[in-house]
């Protein structure tokens, strides 16, 4: 009788591994993740801090870091591509690049042309002058040679926004990036360079002594990524990537590393 009841206990247990998913049950096959869409991203590479190259030529910078911790939450596959910041219009409409971010102002101007992401970065025009010359705000600037980049936002406030103003410079120099418009303020070709907050204050930090940046700033502004109106999908991912980027602290963390200050632009509560 014992071994006829172990017989029939030892065939209830194989039963019941079967049907909680022993013996030879096959796992349901894992669901493969999506493969990430490639984003290419325009930017002017002689931007420091935002984008520019390092020793080795490779971009970097603090929108760089930006760009690929949001495009790693987005599923996106980023490619980086140096482009003519006076061309960065044609150069998204034809498709040449799919979003510009490079500490892109926003205006109305550009708000006709671009769909724009949500404001990410605090950012202001400054006047920036050779060490010791005195310009100090606005107002000196008339009879004065200014330097800007071509199709910047200096160079829109002294010939759209602020046509009254652009009109008092003895004459206004247009440059394809920075680097040339610092050369022509070293050279005394130029009397003083409109340029972004961020840019000023690194070149101060790289090269001390050389220059100073006048207190008052010409413009304050926010900066944000640009896109082709139509690509509102992928403006929605941005803006969701960054948004998580700026409540976990990410975005702070990588604003600091860079600037050694948080100049994140948060939403207002």
């Amino acid at each position: 009788m014992k071994k006829y009841l172990v017989g029939i206990l030892g065939v209830a247990m194989m039963v019941a591994m079967v049907g909680c998913g022993g013996g030879d049950q096959k796992k349901a096959p894992e669901k493969k993740a999506e493969p990430a869409q490639k984003i290419v991203i325009g930017l002017d590479d002689n931007f420091a801090p935002m984008g520019f190259r390092d020793k080795d030529n490779k971009i970097v910078g603090l929108d760089i870091d930006l760009a690929r911790e949001a495009c790693k939450r987005a599923n996106l596959n980023p490619e980086f591509k140096a482009i003519d910041w006076g061309a960065k219009e044609a150069e998204i409409k034809s498709k040449r690049i799919d979003a510009i971010w490079n500490c892109f102002t926003v205006n109305p101007e550009r708000e006709k042309v671009y769909g724009l992401s949500k404001p990410y970065l605090n950012n202001a025009q400054m006047i920036v002058v050779r060490k010791g010359d005195k310009i100090v705000d606005k107002a000196g600037l008339a009879g004065k040679i200014v330097g800007v980049q071509d199709d910047s936002t200096g160079d829109y406030i002294l010939t759209k926004r602020d046509e009254a103003l652009g009109k008092t410079l003895k004459k206004l120099n247009k440059y394809a990036d920075f680097p040339a418009a610092y050369l022509d303020l070293d050279n005394k070709r130029i009397d003083c360079i409109i340029a972004d907050a961020v840019l000023a204050y690194d070149t101060n930090k790289k090269q001390p002594g050389k220059y100073e940046v006048m207190p008052n700033p010409l413009a304050d502004e926010v900066v944000a990524v640009a896109f082709r109106k139509d690509d509102k999908e992928l403006i929605a991912k941005i803006d969701k990537a960054l948004d998580e980027m700026k409540k976990d602290g990410t975005a702070k963390k990588i604003c600091e590393q860079w600037l050694g200050a948080d100049m994140i632009k948060y939403e207002k509560k």
